[in-house]
């Protein structure tokens, strides 16, 4: 219970302790004057003198009360106070949609572990370092889906990026444009000055039959609601090079390990926005593309502190003078003293 009281309270003058210094002074005083007391009447033996009771043995009590009262007075003087330290923090947020791609290939493992794991991780990071906006989460393959709208709730943002897997509940196929519509749909509602989009994918536009809106389509969408969108291609190999690609299909679609990153298609979003396009190859340089957006959308924030102290002093002062009072009573009345 003392432990709690202390960790909790701050003094205001706490060189008013040093006053505790004055105390064993006024008891060695106060035991050598005792000490040096004299009878008046002198005799051989005090053998019959020796009469206990409880007034010799409380004989010392009033200056104990004393010297209890100078220590809560000094405790007093040091002003114990407890702090109660708040922060306002309010701004003007941005809204933001992660648009993911989940299909087969984002569990190639040319970017260990796998692509999805290094998109999910560094997605995660930049969640965390984004308190005040905004944000949510569309993940598409074949078809594309909101995992998650537009929240405040961090947690659960969090934890819907950490469950994604690759080819998951979606049919095959990559539909960057449906991904990318989808997320512009969660954000034309949006009453924020800055709406946001970052598309992640590793691929191109695969549609299967059941194909909706195409890539040019949700780009005039985004353009017509205002979003800006930062598209990311992820891929290791290299696009250029397909000599190094391999062949192999499943289906009649590519294999995970394959790249076909549809580059010009991506920066094409990305211009006509307002964002802009990155190619990350591991995991420092998508680090980094994130890190480069978080500073090209900054949130404005403005972080108010009250520190409000509530005075703890009270008791001690009280008590003091409930000593004192004690103190000179009992002084005056049961120890009176008669010359």
């Amino acid at each position: 219970m003392i432990y709690d009281w202390l960790r909790y309270t701050d003094f205001a003058f706490p060189w008013a302790f040093a006053l505790f210094a004055l105390l064993p002074v006024l008891i060695w005083q106060y035991v050598k004057k005792n000490n040096q007391k004299q009878a008046v009447i002198k005799v051989s033996t005090v053998q019959s003198f020796t009469v206990t009771s409880w007034k010799t043995r409380f004989r010392h009590l009033p200056f104990i009360l004393r010297v209890l009262a100078l220590s809560c007075l000094i405790a007093a003087l040091a002003r114990p106070q407890k702090r109660n330290d708040d922060q306002l923090t309010h701004g003007e947020g941005i809204d933001i949609m992660l648009t993911m791609d989940v299909s087969g290939s984002m569990g190639s493992r040319d970017i260990l572990p796998s692509r999805m794991e290094v998109a999910k991780e560094v997605a995660q990071e930049f969640v965390r370092n984004r308190p005040i906006d905004r944000m949510g989460l569309v993940i598409f393959s074949g078809e594309s889906f909101t995992q998650c709208p537009l929240t405040t709730d961090r947690n659960t943002l969090l934890s819907q990026i950490y469950l994604l897997e690759s080819r998951r509940f979606l049919i095959d196929g990559t539909v960057i444009g449906e991904g990318l519509a989808t997320a512009v749909d969660r954000l034309k509602e949006s009453k924020s000055k800055s709406k946001v989009i970052i598309l992640l994918t590793d691929g191109k536009e695969d549609p299967p039959e059941t194909r909706l809106i195409d890539p040019l389509t949700a780009l005039e969408i985004a353009k017509a609601n205002n979003v800006k969108v930062y598209t990311i291609g992820m891929s290791a190999i290299d696009t250029n090079n397909t000599a190094n690609i391999v062949k192999e299909n499943v289906g009649n679609r590519p294999a995970a390990g394959s790249s076909f990153l549809d580059e010009e298609l991506l920066r094409r979003i990305a211009n006509e926005t307002g964002g802009q396009y990155f190619r990350a190859v591991d995991k420092e340089s998508l680090n980094n593309i994130y890190k480069q957006i978080d500073t090209l959308e900054k949130s404005k924030i403005e972080v108010t502190a009250f520190k409000r102290y509530q005075e703890r002093f009270y008791p001690f002062l009280l008590a003091a003078l409930a000593l004192l009072f004690i103190e000179i009573l009992l002084r005056f009345t049961v120890f009176k003293k008669f010359p």
